[in-house]
């Protein structure tokens, strides 16, 4: 079937322009363009019609800013009066790939971004040109994750936030975590549901994964597992960055499961986190407000076993956890006693000048600042201090 547009009405044009001028010559052929759908080209003749009201070439012969000073604003108005209608007529034809080749031009997300929340592709619709502008180009992220995670499955969703810098974004970190902690908690509580259902063991209704586990070591003999081991490691990993919430509760759960893995499945654990699921569920405790001191002892006891061994990435944990304890004070201690001369380095929590600065200790600060032979900020701190 040809489904190339219908040729030009020239001889209209021709017509359109002898009898009745340019202007009214242009708006026939925008009026064609509409009918075609040749929305391309519809913004192209938006453009001329623009210039040709100006009464200046109806060629772009040039940038707009070679045009008469005197016609610079009407004619950027035109641009964005012409990219807004192209790009609504694209989205109505629910292309919004070619419609965000508009807004973005405009600077003007929101209209894309409202047709990706309404998006529902089809199983056997092409996703990637939405993902790419939701999570790529920024556009709607929690989208661009969501069709990732809901098409692709897991592992993909895992490896796209894995692999992206969320710092500068920590509501679209979180929003993802959570989708992954609940995904992989469902699909880990189904599988065992499955195993049992088939050794014909009985399952509560309602029962948390370390309930169905109780009393049934055998479940893991000769290294059987349920869900694959590196998804279980990441996405409790990405859980330790969660404030407290009820998925804390289940990434707790699928920290039952992995400490009953036998030894080799568990991964590599590197202190603070060398029991591996152990530690992960006593700092996921801590966050939830269980055992609070008893976890941040846990954690103070990795500290200085580690700084004998010139490590301090435990240090660093602990700050982080005295951080969102909201125990500033606490953390400046850590940071002065293991990281007084990391500032430097990159680190996983804020250096020592943030902290003491932050918990406005300016004594401190201006004590860091002289042994790194930073003179202003040991100047600002000691004046901080005084006032």
């Amino acid at each position: 079937m040809d489904t190339t547009p219908p040729p030009a009405p020239f001889d209209h044009l021709r017509f359109a322009l002898e009898s009745a001028g340019p202007a009214a010559a242009v708006e026939r052929l925008c009026d064609h363009l509409r009918v075609v759908g040749d929305y391309q080209s519809l913004f192209y003749a938006k453009l001329m019609k623009a210039r040709v009201d100006l009464g200046v070439s109806p060629f772009p012969s040039g940038p707009a800013a070679d045009l008469p000073p005197h016609t610079h604003e009407k004619y950027e108005d035109a641009i964005r009066q012409a990219g807004r209608e192209v790009g609504q007529l694209y989205l109505a034809r629910n292309d919004i790939f070619k419609a965000w080749g508009f807004f973005r031009m405009l600077g003007e997300p929101e209209a894309v971004k409202a047709a990706l929340d309404a998006a529902e592709p089809g199983p056997d619709d092409d996703t990637y040109g939405l993902v790419d502008i939701a999570w790529q180009q920024g556009v709607h992220p929690t989208k661009g994750f969501d069709l990732v995670l809901d098409r692709n499955g897991i592992c993909s969703a895992i490896t796209m936030v894995g692999g992206a810098d969320l710092s500068r974004s920590p509501e679209v970190r979180e929003y993802c975590v959570k989708r992954l902690v609940r995904a992989l908690h469902a699909q880990l509580t189904e599988r065992i549901t499955n195993d049992f259902t088939s050794r014909g063991v009985h399952i509560p209704e309602g029962a948390t994964i370390g309930q169905m586990l109780a009393g049934q070591e055998d479940l893991f003999a000769e290294d059987v597992y349920h869900i694959d081991t590196s998804h279980l490691g990441s996405v409790v990993q990405m859980a330790l960055h969660l404030p407290p919430c009820p998925e804390l509760a289940l990434a707790r759960e699928l920290c039952e499961y992995g400490e009953r893995l036998s030894p080799g499945l568990r991964g590599d654990g590197h202190p603070p986190f060398d029991d591996t699921y152990a530690d992960y569920k006593v700092y996921l405790d801590v966050i939830a407000g269980r055992d609070v001191d008893e976890g941040v002892e846990h954690f103070k006891r990795k500290v200085a076993t580690a700084a004998e061994e010139g490590n301090t990435f435990p240090a660093e944990v602990l700050v982080n956890l005295l951080l969102k304890l909201d125990r500033l004070p606490e953390a400046v201690a850590v940071a002065k006693e293991h990281l007084p001369k990391a500032d430097g380095q990159e680190l996983s929590c804020p250096p020592l000048t943030e902290l003491a600065r932050r918990a406005g200790d300016y004594g401190t600060l201006a004590e860091v600042a002289r042994g790194g032979n930073d003179p202003v900020t040991f100047l600002a701190g000691l004046i901080a201090a005084r006032g």
